[in-house]
């Protein structure tokens, strides 16, 4: 069975609504625990091609991340949509990579050439500023400068990586292709905003949607189990699925989840992944039981 494929709003392409976030292939001395190997960052990307994911979120400020892409899969660029960021300063200290976002110019250019560099190809797919809000972005001409690579042909779509309230007044502008935004059910306060952001044809990339893995992951989110627990979601989880399943199903079932960037690097939780992505949106009572929940606890 092929992955579920949704168009990602007006861009009228078609992406996998499992998208593969590459922030966990960013390499040592950045931030974490993880630490993946040039070999297993090889392996693994071509696994996500080979598995049928056809959509790559990646960033300028993701350690290593957009040079693995570029080395790896570099030479398969026409099997995915790509997507990157921009607004992003960084300084590599011995032990950890420190994160800024400026919103100049100068900072763009260098961010859009050192990513077509890095990733090994003549154009992104999708440039997306890495937060702002609409009175900087406007104000520095930052809109217009992305406009202008459009233009240019280095860039096909523009988005935003962001969230609310800064989200309502971005909405408003009309220039963005796609939105990034935080969901899942353990998350859910983007519900309305998505919905709105898509009926005025934008297309929606969620980040966060299977809540980290969910009160079974190796890291533990405190405040996400807490309200896993506060609404009892224990006891609405059908016999033999996964909490992790649940939560990725439930983002999934949302009418206008286009693609949510789930990110791995073991293939076991990526087989998973794609199992659940493959049997589709949850119940209709299931989804609505779990929302009302989630809702009564937040």
């Amino acid at each position: 069975m092929n992955l579920p494929t949704r168009k990602l709003g007006r861009t009228g392409i078609e992406v996998t609504q499992l998208g593969y976030g590459s922030m966990g292939l960013r390499g040592p001395k950045t931030w974490g625990v993880r630490d993946v190997s040039d070999e297993d960052a090889e392996s693994f990307l071509n696994l996500v091609l080979d598995s049928g994911i056809n959509f790559i979120d990646t960033a300028p400020d993701y350690g290593v991340s957009e040079q693995r892409i570029g080395r790896f899969i570099g030479s398969r660029r026409s099997e995915y949509f790509l997507a990157s960021k921009c607004g992003c300063v960084y300084t590599q200290h011995q032990d950890h990579l420190e994160i800024d976002h400026q919103w100049n110019k100068d900072v763009i250019q260098r961010n859009l050439e050192l990513s077509l560099a890095r990733l090994q190809t003549g154009h992104l797919d999708l440039l997306q500023f890495h937060g702002g809000d609409a009175e900087t972005l406007e104000r520095e001409g930052l809109i217009r400068q992305l406009v202008d690579f459009r233009s240019q042909g280095l860039i096909r779509f523009i988005g935003i990586s962001t969230k609310l309230p800064e989200m309502t007044k971005l909405m408003k502008l009309g220039v963005f292709d796609t939105f990034q935004v935080p969901y899942s059910a353990l998350a859910p306060e983007h519900h309305e905003a998505i919905t709105h952001a898509a009926n005025n044809g934008a297309g929606i990339i969620l980040r966060g949607g299977i809540a980290h893995g969910g009160p079974d992951a190796e890291i533990k989110r405190p405040a996400l189990d807490d309200v896993w627990q506060r609404a009892k979601l224990d006891e609405l989880l059908p016999e033999g699925m996964s909490r992790a399943e649940l939560i990725l199903r439930y983002t999934l079932s949302h009418p206008h989840c286009h693609t949510t960037i789930v990110g791995t690097c073991n293939p076991e939780h990526l087989a998973e992944n794609i199992s659940a992505a493959q049997k589709g949106a949850l119940p209709d009572d299931l989804y609505q039981a779990i929302g009302q929940r989630v809702a009564d606890v937040l």
